[in-house]
């Protein structure tokens, strides 16, 4: 029973490890969007930086995937004395991914910036972050891949740290080179980049982490790779094709949609991503059931969703002045109120988000990823048409609820790769986290909006949300939390 204590603690501590860095990185993200905001407010500049920081956001989002592909193998590895050579070839196997998009990025910067928008000004100031943002993001893939390395030998602090030092860093740099104008954020990304890769870099050959070369392990690397991140570089590309839809829809659009998605993928990032990012190592250990696999799913969405229910229910009632007082006069009126909004239309994305994340790393667990490119371009190929029709049905709440839509089909795919029971069990389960937990949040955030206005509205919602849950406690909850506290 101690034993089973202590590895509970453990399994928290990292946690709690990994849940802090990704929130010290979102926070320095959200205050760079904000000074970004306040500086050069809402215009076409802004939107061709956002534009290619969509770009930055696949490759990010593809080192994020990366670290749950590649953990529970380089855990085998570590285990068996191989650790060194499987870092080695999967590091040379991103390599000749992602090389082709680095010369690209650097070689024809324009070319590529006429792909994401078609105002002049926002295709060059996409342009000008382009050839910083490209190398920024692939050295967080190998970031990515170096932190793996650490987790597989149960070593989490290292990457937090070098992740929370690159986004304060960064952020510095940004700050100070304000007068440069936008791309002083790309630069700023470029440092971030380094630090992010250094240290855990530093680390692993300090503890004589790095192996040779194994040719027979690294000829198939590549496609195994690119099998495993397929799918997270198709859900962030639906983003993009929702950031070239919004482009048509006036300037400052883009701008608008981005900051909506970034406050949404915070949410998700601070609570399901990072549960299960250390899961995903113990889970190889364990092996999985049907009934197990369903539970770790609903189980984590349940206390990921209860905090994106919350944050949703402030956001709808006080947007506008969350939003003016944050990001500065360019999100005054319509503009703060717009902003609001989109989060709420973001919410299906958020709920569908919070089980992608959760159950994507499963699949690698199980060995069940051999269909995910085929999900991806499928879903891929959906995102074009729908967004097509519903940007022009109703703008950019359109685009919003597009992105949620294809999401919502991919996790329902993802489940049923795992088996046809999971699929109906775990998607009975999240109906009922997510009916429970957005009645409570609509019924307590909503009687007050009938008395209160704003910011006094939003902070009682939130007091009355959070008692209820308090004192009510659903039976699902309490499971949840009892399973996530046991996970080891």
């Amino acid at each position: 029973m101690q034993g089973i204590r202590s590895a509970s603690r453990s399994a928290l501590g990292r946690g709690a490890v990994t849940a802090l860095g990704t929130a010290v990185v979102s926070l320095a993200a959200a205050v760079g969007g904000a000074l970004l905001a306040r500086e050069f407010g809402r215009t076409a500049e802004t939107d061709g930086l956002f534009a290619a920081y969509s770009v930055y956001l696949v490759l990010v989002l593809a080192a994020q995937a990366l670290r749950v592909v590649v953990l529970p193998r380089l855990a085998r590895a570590e285990e068996e004395g191989r650790l060194g050579a499987e870092l080695v070839a999967d590091g040379l196997a991103i390599g000749a991914l992602v090389l082709p998009v680095l010369v690209v990025a650097l070689a024809a910067p324009r070319w590529a910036a006429g792909l994401l928008t078609a105002s002049p000004v926002a295709r060059d100031a996409a342009a000008d972050s382009l050839v910083w943002m490209v190398p920024a993001a692939v050295a967080q893939l190998y970031a990515g891949l170096a932190a793996s390395a650490l987790a597989a030998r149960d070593s989490y602090g290292v990457a937090a740290l070098a992740y929370s030092v690159g986004a304060v860093g960064g952020l510095a740099y940004f700050a100070a080179e304000l007068d440069r104008g936008p791309v002083a954020l790309a630069e700023g990304l470029a440092l971030n980049g380094a630090f992010a890769l250094g240290l855990p870099l530093a680390a692993l050959v300090a503890r004589g982490g790095l192996g040779r070369l194994s040719a027979s392990l690294s000829r198939a690397r590549a496609w195994e790779l690119t099998r495993g991140v397929a799918l997270p570089l198709a859900l962030q590309g639906l983003y993009v094709v929702g950031v070239r839809f919004a482009g048509e829809l006036g300037v400052g659009s883009v701008t608008t949609l981005a900051y909506a998605y970034f406050i949404a993928s915070f949410l998700v990032a601070v609570t399901a991503s990072s549960l299960a990012l250390i899961a995903s190592v113990p889970l190889a250990r364990a092996g999985l059931t049907e009934e197990r696999t369903s539970q770790h799913v609903v189980s984590t969405s349940w206390v990921s969703l209860s905090a994106v229910a919350a944050a949703a229910g402030v956001f709808v009632l006080a947007g506008e002045p969350i939003a003016r007082g944050i990001l500065g006069s360019a999100f005054e009126g319509a503009a703060g109120h717009e902003l609001g909004r989109l989060v709420a239309y973001l919410g299906p994305f958020m709920v569908a988000s919070v089980g992608v994340s959760v159950t994507f790393p499963l699949l690698f667990v199980a060995r069940r990823e051999r269909l995910l490119p085929a999900l991806a371009a499928a879903a891929l190929a959906l995102q074009v048409p729908l967004e097509w029709g519903l940007s022009r049905a109703w703008d950019l709440e359109g685009v919003a609820i597009g992105i949620g839509l294809t999401t919502l089909l991919v996790l329902a795919g993802l489940l049923a790769f795992l088996s046809r029971g999971t699929l109906v069990r775990t998607l009975l389960g999240l109906g009922r986290s997510a009916a429970v937990v957005g009645s409570l949040a609509a019924l307590s955030f909503g009687l007050l909006a009938l008395a209160l206005d704003g910011v006094p509205a939003a902070a009682a919602g939130l007091a009355v949300y959070s008692a209820a849950l308090l004192v009510w406690r659903p039976r699902g909850l309490r499971t949840a939390w009892a399973y996530v506290r046991a996970l080891h």
